[in-house]
């Protein structure tokens, strides 16, 4: 049999219907991850089969029918999970984020483009072992876009999910090809009675109060305030004037959950952008000085990471998620500030 007959015939074996449905969350200790566990668990899904590198914190364990130290390159680990429980969606959070993957390029590509692909293919499979479709909701990222300099930029419309798709980034890359695939193999079961209904959420920078930010090109505005909180001086790296979209962790995990559950019927496209203000360095050091007037901000851009910046855009239309699925951010910049930012950071610190 070749492998095209394997990939399109049905698995001989019936489904095993008495095992227990779950939803599966790579990278669950991760920022988006953590608070993920934390909404789907208090929505009531009580069966969240949770898979990190590192052992998860008791207050996100806790929250799971069953946890997995493991990379998701880790093949015999994964198929355990889809051999065990009837998953019918799938968060797929791990990755290697844009700083840390521009270091390490090789295993970027590994992590974030074999390992994705070995889980679409485990999902697909389980699907039509199922006769059903399975979920795969995939944060996605800005950093596939390619502006060429930055007065394009400046002078660009908010870009829509189609332009300026040449990223400056291995992380960028990485994303826009697997945004590619999961297309693709969505297109090709479209006619199948199982098969992968892939959805993706493009992520501007997020903003969260309950964890730092390791690892990722927009963080020069967490960190900015996540140290004045702390007293401590902060140099960001890229210079007062530059401008990037942002969203709340509240606002990023409803959305990719409002994507979740939105009928495919409605669904006009794949992948989505999401977005909420967009502020620059400076408007961020502002607001960090008024909420903490000690603060010790400088600019000192670092030209790699300035640049990367410079690539992607300062507003991207999400009008396709508003209409498709009602996308509707519930923090504007004053109030991610006033009613979350700030409260939530100050609570995390007095708590530590």
């Amino acid at each position: 049999m070749t492998q095209d007959s394997r990939d399109e015939s049905e698995s001989d074996t019936p489904p095993d219907t008495t095992r227990t449905r779950a939803v599966l969350i790579t990278g669950a200790g991760g920022e988006i991850g953590h608070g993920l566990v934390h909404s789907l668990q208090e929505a009531g899904q009580q069966n969240l089969l949770a898979v990190d590198l590192n052992p998860l914190d008791s207050s996100v364990a806790s929250r799971c029918r069953e946890t997995v130290v493991a990379d998701i390159r880790d093949e015999a680990a994964m198929a355990r999970l889809f051999a065990s429980y009837e998953i019918d969606t799938v968060y797929h959070l791990a990755a290697l984020l844009s700083s840390t993957a521009e270091k390490r390029p090789f295993d970027a590509h590994d992590i974030n483009v074999n390992g994705t692909i070995t889980l679409m293919r485990l999902a697909r499979e389980h699907a039509s072992q199922h006769n059903s479709r399975v979920r795969f909701l995939f944060p996605s990222t800005i950093a596939v876009y390619g502006l060429p300099d930055l007065p394009t930029k400046n002078r660009a419309e908010p870009v829509r999910e189609d332009q300026f798709l040449q990223p400056i980034t291995m992380y960028g890359c990485n994303k826009l090809y697997c945004e590619q695939v999961g297309r693709y193999l969505t297109w090709r079961d479209r006619e199948a009675s199982g098969g992968l209904d892939f959805r993706a959420v493009r992520f501007p920078g997020i903003l969260s109060a309950e964890t730092t930010p390791t690892g990722g090109t927009s963080d020069f505005a967490p960190l900015m305030i996540h140290h004045a909180a702390k007293g401590e001086r902060y140099a960001s790296f890229v210079d007062a004037d530059r401008t990037i979209p942002f969203v709340t962790m509240p606002d990023a995990i409803r959305a990719i959950e409002q994507l979740a559950a939105a009928d495919a019927k409605r669904l006009s496209q794949t992948v989505y952008n999401v977005g909420a203000f967009s502020p620059s360095a400076g408007d961020f050091a502002e607001k960090t000085r008024a909420c903490f007037p000690e603060a010790d901000i400088a600019f000192e851009p670092v030209a790699a990471r300035q640049n990367i910046v410079d690539s992607w855009p300062a507003r991207v239309d999400d009008r396709a998620a508003r209409h498709d699925w009602r996308y509707q951010p519930q923090y504007d910049f004053d109030a991610a500030f006033e009613s979350y930012l700030i409260p939530g950071i100050q609570r995390a610190i007095s708590a530590t």
